[in-house]
C-alpha cells in the first residue's frame, strides 16, 4: 500500500484516524505493518502490501 492511503483510510468501526507502524518497506510501497485506531485501539494488519480492514469478527470468519 501506498503512504498516501493513509490520508483517505480510517478506522471502520468507529471511523477515528489510524496510526501506521511499518514493519517492511520496498521504496515507497509499504509491505508489511500494521493500522492502529486511535480511539477503539483496534489493529488491521498490512500483508503483502494490503490493508486488511475488516472488522474483526468478519477478518476470523475469513481466515477460515
Amino acid at each position: 500500500m501506498k503512504e498516501d492511503l493513509m490520508d483517505i483510510i480510517c478506522c471502520p468501526l468507529d471511523k477515528h484516524d489510524l496510526e501506521l507502524d511499518v514493519t517492511e518497506r520496498d521504496d515507497e510501497e509499504i509491505i508489511e505493518g500494521t493500522l492502529t485506531c486511535t480511539e477503539c485501539g483496534e489493529v488491521y494488519p498490512i500483508e503483502d502490501g494490503i490493508p486488511n480492514l475488516l472488522p474483526p469478527d468478519m477478518r476470523d470468519e475469513a481466515a477460515a
